[in-house]
């Protein structure tokens, strides 16, 4: 099936073009992109939007997501009386509402009992339409640890790595490493470190041994060091970063992935049978998380878009609030825009998503008005007029440009 995107701007992962071009889809990637008026006599659908105000952009991908968890108040309790089955339903339900929001790409960073891994396959091999998925598996962390509920408990280098094993074994994309006390653990400190360099170092090697990229919760200054030091591809969250982590991210290229969703959603709610552990950790930490992630932008870090997603009231599918978020945290529209496309996929090594280039997966998004002067046409979905998964109609607003 031939389709021809015609008449608007372009957002391409990296740059808005103002003046109008065309994109020809064949077969699920793009196969060109010119002036309208080199497509003169293309005989395929065209979708010609010559004189509305529309913008044409990648697919956003959101780099931090639980599909097991479902944004309940509490939601690792929730996640603890559902079967395995129950879940991995629950999970495809939520990949599926991320798909529609205009989430082409998701990491899965932290599942329970490997639900995510069968998610994942069923996604990824088409059997079920979603967003291109990679999963972590369990996630691994120390007795006692941030995320013990359902990650693997190892302590020392070597069971570190026999937990990285256990991982690469079910398959997983990325290796999860909790660097750090979190917001959503009772009894532990966002900023006490948790792993050490030696056990941080030990694990990502592992990872690196078998082609996997890895992942760090990291929230304290002291755990961030120790993870960026071991070779982290990406710091989760850094609420807690100083000048040093700062430094030491610049130097090694390592990926942030803010996840600002998280704690503003818990304050948004916080009289909604949220934990009260949970409120009194987001208050301490919120402001702090919004100066760490102004620096790190201001400073040029790569940013890739998360959400935490899962997270009490933190919905699947609201991912792309994110934008608006680092928006209102001081990043450029335009900015936030490349972090939820081109740098999203090349932390994910998608090197054929996040952009609009011959070859590239037709992973398209149609929105209203420009995302690069009104965050607001990419981050409400209500905005979203038309999105393509592999070249088809994957979902539109109720007002879509054409019926396909």
């Amino acid at each position: 099936m031939q389709i021809l995107i015609s008449g608007m701007r372009i957002f391409d992962g990296h740059d808005m073009i103002e003046a109008p071009r065309a994109v020809l889809i064949e077969d699920g990637r793009i196969a060109a992109i010119d002036v309208p008026a080199s497509f003169e006599g293309f005989a395929g659908t065209v979708l010609d939007a010559a004189g509305d105000d529309l913008t044409l952009m990648p697919g956003m991908i959101d780099c931090h997501v639980h599909l097991t968890l479902g944004a309940e108040a509490d939601p690792g309790t929730a996640q603890g009386k559902l079967s395995d089955a129950a879940l991995a339903l629950k999970a495809l339900e939520r990949a599926q509402k991320t798909l529609k929001a205009g989430i082409v790409a998701i990491r899965d960073c932290g599942g329970h009992n490997y639900v995510d891994i069968d998610v994942r396959d069923a996604l990824n091999a088409g059997t079920f339409q979603g967003p291109e998925m990679r999963a972590c598996g369990r996630m691994i962390c120390m007795t006692g640890g941030h995320g013990n509920r359902s990650g693997i408990i190892a302590d020392g280098r070597d069971e570190v790595i026999r937990a990285v094993r256990a991982n690469i074994h079910k398959r997983a994309d990325v290796i999860k490493l909790m660097a750090t006390g979190g917001v959503m653990t009772p009894g532990v400190n966002p900023e006490d470190a948790h792993y050490t360099e030696a056990e941080l170092a030990a694990g990502v090697a592992e990872a690196e041994r078998f082609h996997r990229t890895t992942a760090s919760h990291a929230q304290g200054a002291e755990g961030i060091l120790n993870a960026v030091r071991a070779g982290v591809t990406s710091i989760e969250h850094g609420i807690f970063m100083n000048d040093e982590c700062l430094r030491e991210m610049l130097e090694r290229g390592t990926f942030l992935v803010p996840t600002l969703s998280a704690v503003a959603n818990i304050l948004k709610n916080r009289d909604n049978g949220i934990p009260a552990f949970i409120i009194e950790k987001s208050e301490r930490v919120y402001e702090r998380h919004i100066r760490a992630f102004a620096m790190f932008y201001q400073a040029g870090g790569r940013i890739a878009m998360g959400t935490d997603a899962g997270t009490p009231f933190n919905q699947h599918g609201e991912n792309p609030q994110e934008l608006a978020l680092m928006v209102e945290a001081g990043m450029r529209p335009l900015d936030a825009l490349i972090a939820a496309t081109s740098t999203a996929a090349d932390l994910l090594r998608l090197e054929d998503h996040g952009r609009i280039e011959a070859g590239a997966i037709a992973d398209l998004l149609i929105v209203e008005g420009n995302p690069a002067e009104d965050i607001a046409a990419a981050a409400d979905p209500a905005n979203h007029r038309l999105l393509l998964r592999r070249g088809q109609p994957a979902g539109a607003s109720a007002r879509p440009v054409i019926a396909l």
